[in-house]
């Protein structure tokens, strides 16, 4: 290591305490993303809940809870704002903890510099590389978007997190940096694998007779996801690409039974694209220092014009519910909020415009609510204070365990027509019914059952 770099890093290392003091009420404080949440800086931080007022904290999917916010239940000293909901922060939503800020997700870099306010920023970054620059490791998607917009930079070094290559934007330089803490080394958090269920095993059936060889996948999260790309490692399908906003353990299964090779990408061949990572270990050490990942800022993974510059784009994402005019709603239970708007409509947007490309909306049919009873996940209408993730302008292909329906070039009827016909067979005579009702039926046809 240069000395003038090892100069420049002892003159800056501060403990974390003394880190937590250049904070002053009012302040807007970012206080990282996913699984790369600051810990001691967190827990400096809310020692001084009796010395502040009104300070905002801003995460973007905090994967862990904030010690700042379990110090300050009636939030006199911390606000907290999240861009997108985690199960965690679904929790504290419910205890009235957190507060979602909705955007559009390749929008955010561009937001936070033309309306953002933001005093701090706390981030984990790796250690100081021989040149003097710090990895912001497997979370890059709005996060020097921050450290280019704050007042004061302080980051907190994670021996034991992956060093990702870029890209862009993937590291901040120590002459960028005000303080360096040197944290506890916490490991990354590592997401269990969630289990397929036999609907997900039904649709991930359909989802497979619409990949093409060549074709450029993004994936969601959860057990969908996870058996879609287990499928893929076991099929003669080849030459698969990446560019997606999530990496998973999903993507290390495809390349390694080298389904994926990036060969017929048009942008970025050869490499597999995203914004920020979650996983398991093997995960998280198939991304340090390989050269085949490429991490980028959202604003260039997410961006509808960049994913459609490739070829077969497969977008396949999840929803909690769609209604019969084929409006999907993916981070809203009635008014209860439960995720965020993430990036589905970008990628629905961009495989679109992706030459080949399909946008999928992926959902179970049903689910058993509360009190044991199957009800429909395709509902008539979106209840009252249900948010439209994807609006029905947008909406390219929803897919059941039941079938596929498209919806592109497609009046409200025959979307509705098609709804139904891939809907659970229990609820079929009803929702024509209320088809009906809404004057979204053609009155001669008949549904076939």
């Amino acid at each position: 290591m240069s000395t003038i770099w090892r100069n420049h890093y002892q003159d800056k290392l501060k403990s974390a305490d003394e880190a937590a003091k250049v904070v002053k009420s009012g302040d807007v404080v970012f206080m990282g993303e996913f699984i790369q949440g600051v810990d001691a800086l967190d827990t400096a931080l809310s020692k001084r809940k009796e010395d502040l007022k009104d300070v905002i904290l801003i995460t973007t999917t905090r994967a862990k809870p904030l010690k700042c916010v379990e110090a300050d239940p009636k939030r006199d000293a911390f606000t907290w704002e999240d861009w997108h909901f985690s199960g965690m922060a679904r929790k504290y939503f419910d205890q009235g903890l957190v507060n979602y800020i909705p955007f559009t997700y390749h929008q955010g870099p561009r937001i936070i510099v033309k309306y953002g306010k933001v005093d701090v920023v706390f981030i984990q970054v790796t250690p100081m590389d021989d040149k003097g620059f710090f990895n912001l490791s497997t979370s890059n998607s709005l996060g020097y978007a921050y450290c280019k917009k704050a007042s004061k930079v302080i980051v907190e070094i994670n021996t034991t997190i992956p060093r990702c290559l870029g890209g862009a934007s993937e590291s901040i330089h120590i002459s960028e940096v005000d303080m360096i803490v040197e944290g506890p080394n916490t490991p990354l958090i590592e997401l269990p694998a969630a289990k397929a269920t036999e609907a997900d095993k039904g649709i991930a059936n359909h989802v497979m007779t619409l990949i093409e060889d060549g074709a450029t996948l993004q994936l969601g999260i959860g057990g969908l996801p996870n058996i879609v790309g287990s499928m893929i490692a076991q099929s003669d399908l080849k030459d698969l690409g990446v560019h997606t906003e999530m990496l998973a353990d999903s993507y290390v299964d495809m390349y390694e039974s080298g389904k994926i090779s990036g060969r017929r990408k048009v942008i970025d061949k050869g490499k597999m694209v995203y914004t920020f990572a979650m996983g398991s270990k093997k995960l998280y050490e198939f991304l340090d220092n390989n050269p085949i990942c490429a991490s980028y800022p959202v604003s260039y993974t997410n961006d509808p014009r960049v994913i459609s510059v490739n070829d077969k784009v497969m977008a396949i994402n999840n929803a909690i519910e769609v209604d019969l005019y084929s409006q999907v709603s993916s981070e809203s239970s009635g008014s209860r909020h439960i995720t965020g708007t993430g990036g589905q409509l970008d990628f629905i947007f961009g495989a679109f415009q992706s030459r080949g490309g399909k946008g999928l909306i992926c959902i179970s049919s049903t689910f058993t609510d509360k009190e044991g009873n199957l009800q429909s996940r395709i509902v008539p209408t979106l209840a009252p204070g249900t948010i439209v993730t994807c609006p029905r302008s947008i909406v390219h292909y929803i897919v059941t365990e039941n079938g596929i329906a498209q919806m592109k070039g497609k009046s409200t009827w025959e979307r509705a027509e098609a709804l139904v016909e891939i809907a659970h067979p229990q609820f079929k005579d009803q929702l024509v019914k209320d088809a009906q009702k809404l004057n979204i039926w053609r009155k001669s046809n008949k549904l076939a059952v």
